[in-house]
């Protein structure tokens, strides 16, 4: 018997919601139904023929035609009204990754979700994500330990837009790297205080207006508070060819690492090291997004309500194996 394909709807078609197309077609059990859009429908072109693209005002109306629904906005001010809003109608998967403000999120979502009868996935991706499981394996395994996170080398959004802001600049893009010496002390079993300078250093790529004052520009991007100033920044100035040649990408990736103690008198250093290498941030979120897909519509099936984190969510519910051949194939 021919099993049902999980019906996989998409909010927000930006580099993200692109993504979560390429990787429904990845997955056999999945297929794309629709696409909901703030722009005007006719504007946006999908990669996969045959399905429409919406209003996100008509989304409500198409609730029975959808197992799950991705959301794909961005977490300052979309995700925050949108995933409590959309949980009325449907089982939705977010990407919120505002760390400090996940407990409020969890709150209004678990609360829409419940009374509407529908479930939650909120801030799954990588970071919040696989590297929040990894943070509870490592601590929960050696508790008596440090734990550090790195990241990069990659593009930070947020701060490439900061730059952008700045008076002068056309083009700019900034990555965020961790620095070796903190990483190699770390795995020393030292268990180093490191602060926010030794961590990280943050690398500018900036193509400037014609005529532009690039001292200026350099002071300004440096002196920045809350984006540049705790760390040792560089600011490259670049040919807007150049630009377009090598910045065209959205990498990213990053360490979690957990350096711990084991045994009694003498004590043995256990190492914890888990990494991520990725050519596209987008993509590869998106790809966590939809296997997480998966294991929502088996919840679902089940009866389950309300919100949920990675924490919550048994690995065997995400892969399209059955426990059989998990058991026969991973274990």
């Amino acid at each position: 018997m021919k099993t049902k394909k999980v019906r996989i709807a998409i909010a927000g078609y930006g580099n993200l919601g692109k993504g979560v197309e390429l990787a429904v077609r990845q997955n056999e059990d999945m297929e794309l139904v629709g696409v909901f859009t703030r722009r005007d429908p006719a504007s946006v072109k999908l990669m996969t023929e045959g399905v429409r693209v919406y209003n996100i005002s008509d989304a409500k109306n198409m609730a029975d035609q959808v197992d799950v629904l991705i959301i794909c906005g961005g977490s300052a001010t979309d995700l925050p009204k949108q995933t409590p809003e959309l949980a009325k109608y449907f089982n939705v998967i977010d990407s919120f990754d505002t760390h400090a403000r996940i407990p409020e999120h969890f709150a209004n979502v678990d609360k829409a979700a419940k009374e509407n009868g529908h479930i939650a996935f909120i801030s799954l991706g990588w970071d919040p994500g696989l590297f929040s499981l990894n943070r509870l394996y490592a601590e929960s395994i050696l508790p008596n330990g440090k734990s550090y996170t790195f990241w990069g080398k990659g593009v930070s959004q947020g701060h490439s837009d900061a730059i952008r802001r700045v008076k002068g600049v056309k083009r700019g893009i900034q990555y965020t790297c961790p620095v070796e010496a903190a990483m190699d002390a770390v795995r020393s079993g030292s268990q180093p205080e490191l602060t926010t300078r030794e961590k990280h250093t943050r690398e500018c790529f900036v193509v400037a207006e014609e005529g532009a004052d690039k001292a200026a520009i350099e002071a300004e991007i440096k002196g920045m508070k809350n984006y540049f100033d705790q760390y040792d920044t560089t600011v490259n100035f670049i040919t807007e060819e150049e630009f377009d040649r090598v910045h065209n990408k959205m990498p990213h990736g990053g360490f979690v690492m957990r350096s711990g103690l084991t045994g009694d008198g003498e004590k043995t250093h256990q190492m914890i090291e888990y990494s991520l290498k990725l050519e596209s941030n987008p993509e590869f979120t998106a790809s966590v997004l939809v296997c997480y897909a998966r294991a929502m519509s088996r919840l679902a099936a089940e009866g389950q309500t309300g919100c949920r984190t990675a924490f919550d969510i048994a690995p065997a519910y995400l892969s399209p194996l059955s426990g059989e051949e998990l058991r026969a194939q991973m274990l």
